[in-house]
């Protein structure tokens, strides 16, 4: 059975065609500046050369047919037609609450994806377009939304709702939803089987440009970090992360903007980045830390402590946790702020091997043996988990 997982942004796409007999990515690539001057594909066939093309794509529906035509491409493509796609994964940003798991698009999902546009909209209309062109180049083939919130439609309304006036929770949807839950949800699983256990109290740190907690209990989110939207909870790249919401009023009367100048503040203008003056790239922020800039430092150390004090948070959440895992670009790849925030940990019982935390993005156990809780670096796979969901879906129509 062969999966295409497609992603779509606001002016790009990025896919993998799935083999689900080996699990094995057969192709993988990236559409960039879809709509705008210089649009160019970067398609990379398994065992094959990478090719580069660039060529005009107005919308994502010139995007979806570039990708088809290099997937049976005579040299770069792996597939001998595309009647060999069995079915489709959509990457979903917003369900709102209506899904907490993954559906067969109709016309109902859709109206759905349509109702949280609001919620999402830089996502949401994306995921819409990507939808429709492939519906129109593969007509007949079945497509499945993965919402990035559905695996936090779990937790209990009290983790949820806002303490606001009630109305506005039942008129406009307003309560935390989460995100990054395809992350959660496979490394949440990975953890689980590495522990033996379904039966597990687990804290998941997804931390990169984009970073989120999530509190899983038995398989299920508990709470997490972001809500309503990606906005809230840690300290990010450029996103601010939690801040008292007076902050908006100061900004508005002192400095005169606008809503829309203070949300893209703090969307694109805070974070690390705003602390540090520098760069949202944790990786810069390391290296002029090292050279010994003191905001560069201060990031660092800011970001840090947020996610210590949310997984102390969790962990009494949760009353207990029997592992800790660290994913995404930053929980992979950085030993430094792995051994900074589980340093501060040692409080549950937390052990760090120091030799084992020297490793950068592979699956590995980084807490000693005798550690109470254990603590696991495990490689997300999003788009391996909605190809799962979507072969689980589909296998029956097919």
């Amino acid at each position: 059975m062969k999966i295409l997982v497609v992603n779509c942004g606001s002016s790009s796409l990025k896919y993998q065609l799935f083999d689900m007999l080996t699990e094995e990515v057969l192709a993988k690539g990236l559409v960039e500046r879809i709509g705008i001057e210089g649009s160019v594909l970067t398609h990379k066939p398994t065992g094959k050369e990478k090719k580069i093309v660039q060529q005009t794509m107005q919308s994502h529906k010139d995007a979806i047919k570039m990708v088809l035509q290099m997937l049976v491409d005579p040299q770069y493509g792996v597939l001998s037609s595309m009647k060999e796609i069995d079915a489709v994964g959509h990457r979903v940003l917003h369900g709102g609450s209506k899904y907490a798991e993954s559906v067969i698009i109709d016309e109902k999902v859709l109206d759905a994806i349509e109702e949280f546009v609001p919620l999402g909209p830089l996502h949401n209309p994306a995921n819409l377009i990507g939808i429709n062109a492939c519906a129109e180049a593969l007509p007949g083939v079945p497509m499945v939304a993965v919402f990035d919130t559905a695996f936090h439609q779990t937790m209990p309304k009290k983790a949820y709702i806002y303490a606001i006036p009630y109305k506005y929770y039942e008129n406009n949807h307003i309560r935390k939803y989460g995100f990054h839950g395809t992350s959660h949800k496979f490394v949440s699983q990975r953890a689980a089987k590495l522990l033996g256990s379904e039966n597990t109290k687990l804290i998941t740190c997804h931390l990169g440009n984009g970073s989120s907690v999530a509190a899983v209990k038995n398989g299920k989110c508990m709470d997490t970090s972001m809500g309503l939207t990606p906005l809230d909870g840690l300290i990010m790249g450029t996103r601010s992360g939690t801040i008292d919401p007076a902050v908006i009023k100061v900004l508005a009367d002192e400095e005169h903007m606008t809503i829309n100048e203070i949300d893209n503040m703090l969307n694109k203008q805070s974070g690390v980045l705003g602390i540090s003056g520098i760069s949202s790239d944790f990786r810069d922020l390391e290296q002029a830390s090292e050279e010994g800039n003191e905001r560069a430092r201060l990031a660092l150390d800011a970001f840090d402590y947020k996610v210590v004090c949310t997984i102390g948070a969790y962990a009494a959440a949760l009353n207990g946790v029997d592992a800790i895992v660290f994913t995404a670009g930053v929980g992979e790849n950085s030993p430094e702020a792995r051994e900074a925030i589980l340093t501060k940990l040692t409080y549950l019982g937390v052990e760090l091997d120091k030799e084992a935390n020297k490793k950068r993005g592979e699956e590995i156990m980084i807490s000693t043996p005798d550690s109470k809780v254990k603590v696991f670096v495990i490689p997300t796979n999003e788009e391996l988990m909605i190809a799962m969901d979507t072969m689980n879906l589909t296998k029956e129509l097919i």
